[in-house]
């Protein structure tokens, strides 16, 4: 029998393999899109990069890739060839091998916060923004006790460092409130590394991630990130609490 595992808004997920239920649910999420065109928000990290090359075997056949919009939740300060950049994993693991998208916004620091704003307005709302969960607890980039997470009401993007300079490079972040926007928010979190935050997040800890809202959380979580051993377990844990902002 499935053995529940205690976890943070929204629904939990321990799976076998993080990457091959993130394209599965991405998948779904696309099948069931409310419109003609789907609206991805991406992130970066190896845990990502495995998600995204999932995504790109899996969707081959079953995604009509013309119609999928791309933007970022995060972007670090760097050249957008730059090994650290998030825009370059995400070509990499996933456009490169899928040939071609209906369009890639990726975040410019250069042309800062306000013209990625701009873009984001414009969207209704996104159909799934991925995130990930770092070992202090911050996901995209916002970082524990970072002023991007007390951002004004209105503001979708912001400049963000780590105050505790445990994260490389300054960056520009999607706020709570521009994550808000999105129908499903997918969080994947996966390895012994990742334990300790999920555990503090599950309970209750103020973290950054906790305070992702959305209509839908999804956490799909490995055993070993999710501190079970045994067969897997899923687990609803309340509302996810949809915030204004959502379409």
């Amino acid at each position: 029998m499935a053995r529940a595992v205690r976890g943070p808004p929204g629904t939990v997920d321990v799976v076998d393999d993080v990457a091959t239920a993130f394209a599965e649910t991405v998948l779904a999420a696309y099948g069931a899109r409310p419109g003609p065109r789907f609206v991805l928000v991406l992130s970066g990290g190896p845990t990502a990069r495995r998600c995204y090359e999932a995504l790109a075997r899996s969707g081959a056949d079953r995604v009509d890739w013309s119609v999928v919009d791309i933007y970022m939740g995060d972007e670090r300060c760097v050249a957008p060839d730059d090994p650290d950049a998030n825009q370059r994993l995400v070509r990499e693991a996933l456009i490169d091998r899928v040939g071609a998208v209906g369009s890639f916004r990726p975040m410019s620091c250069g042309e800062g916060p306000e013209a990625y704003e701009q873009l984001v307005s414009e969207v209704a709302a996104f159909d799934v923004v991925h995130l990930g969960l770092g070992p202090d607890g911050h996901t995209a980039s916002l970082f524990p006790n970072s002023p991007a997470l007390a951002a004004p009401p209105g503001r979708l993007v912001m400049r963000s460092v780590d105050p505790d300079d445990r994260n490389p490079h300054p960056r520009m972040t999607l706020t709570l409130e521009g994550l808000a926007r999105a129908r499903l928010v997918v969080f994947t979190v996966s390895g012994d590394a990742k334990h300790e935050a999920f555990a503090a997040v599950s309970a209750g800890a103020d973290l950054p991630a906790a305070h992702v809202r959305a209509r839908h959380v999804v956490w799909l979580v490995d055993r070993e990130a999710a501190g079970q051993v045994g067969p897997t377990a899923v687990q609803g844990t309340g509302p996810t609490g949809a915030a204004e902002g959502d379409g």
